[in-house]
């Protein structure tokens, strides 16, 4: 059960009184998530999702109250958090930081369809043009100036081939990356998996769990996404899939000459920046709670695909 801190219906009745939100009517905790509690808060109005947050920095959370409002703004099915009479959003509940939140439509995407793949990238490019003008920063913390110090923590559990993959891939990154090339910015999901949206069929109800929302290349976003929804068990790219979510992105925002150059290199470092996070859980640093990591292994064997058969041909834009 991922929740960390249990809450009381009277705590919980008594934090709803500072919204307009109505009354409580049922209170459950939801076994999903890895770092934070969270509820399905039920009132006499409306539904809910309440959420504690076990980690981080309490003052990065305004950065993601920020976005997320601005995103809801802009029209994108995102969960734009609940602001009390005050105009205030973020309370302590519990001596952990808290946000309320409405419950959006929909379940997660097990085998997403070209409908739902189409809709996942118009909702991104769309995301993406907005949030070029976002003017809240975070730097992105799994960028390649956190891969350069961090792949040196799990060498030592790892085989001499894959301590070999492991550092010549960031080598190559720091040379593709880590100069003078330059990338179109803006404020990116940073962690956008088929189980951070919720569909009712074919229709895209929300874009959830923003907690690794940044700033950086929006590239880095994009390719995490087509790592995700684009492959196959084998690690190798649905060729469907991944046309169908380019070509919905690119008619809201096209690709520049610079990004289509690096892509590949792209592919290839987001999926490196998984394989490596997973390590570093399983073998550096274990979540506090009692919960099964996700398996490094299926980052390795993308990571491998794309080295072995590298990335396919990017839609052309229509002029």
């Amino acid at each position: 059960m991922a929740v960390f801190t249990p809450l009381t219906e009277t705590q919980v009745a008594d934090f709803l009184a500072r919204f307009d939100a109505g009354s409580l009517v049922s209170l459950e905790g939801v076994p999903a998530g890895t770092e934070n509690s969270t509820f399905f808060v039920t009132t006499d109005q409306r539904a809910l999702v309440l959420t504690l947050f076990e980690q981080g920095e309490f003052g990065e959370l305004p950065f993601f109250v920020d976005l997320l409002d601005y995103l809801e703004e802009h029209r994108l099915p995102v969960p734009g958090p609940l602001h009390d009479r005050e105009g205030v959003a973020l309370h302590r509940l519990a001596g952990k930081p808290a946000l309320l939140f409405p419950r959006l439509p929909g379940r997660h995407p097990r085998d997403p369809n070209l409908a739902q793949c189409r809709a996942l990238g118009d909702a991104l490019g769309h995301m993406h043009k907005v949030s070029k003008h976002f003017p809240g920063h975070r730097p992105n913390p799994r960028d390649i100036n956190w891969l350069l110090p961090m792949h040196h923590k799990v060498l030592v559990y790892l085989s001499p081939q894959d301590q070999t993959l492991m550092k010549d891939e960031v080598e190559i990154y720091q040379e593709v990356f880590g100069g003078s090339l330059e990338l179109p910015q803006g404020t990116l999901h940073g962690d956008l998996f088929r189980d951070n949206t919720l569909y009712e069929g074919d229709r895209l109800g929300g874009i959830i769990d923003f907690y690794n929302g940044c700033t950086g290349d929006l590239l880095f976003d994009l390719a995490i996404v087509i790592n995700d929804w684009a492959t196959e068990p084998d690690g190798r790219l649905n060729a469907e899939r991944h046309d169908a979510i380019l070509t919905a992105y690119q008619a809201r925002r096209p690709l520049t000459d610079a990004e289509r150059q690096v892509w590949p290199m792209m592919l290839r470092m987001t999926a490196l920046r998984y394989w490596l996070s997973r390590l570093l859980v399983v073998y550096v640093d274990p979540p506090a709670h009692d919960l099964t990591p996700h398996d490094p292994e299926q980052f390795r064997t993308i990571l491998r695909a794309r080295l072995e058969h590298g990335a396919l041909p990017l839609p052309e834009v229509n002029a």
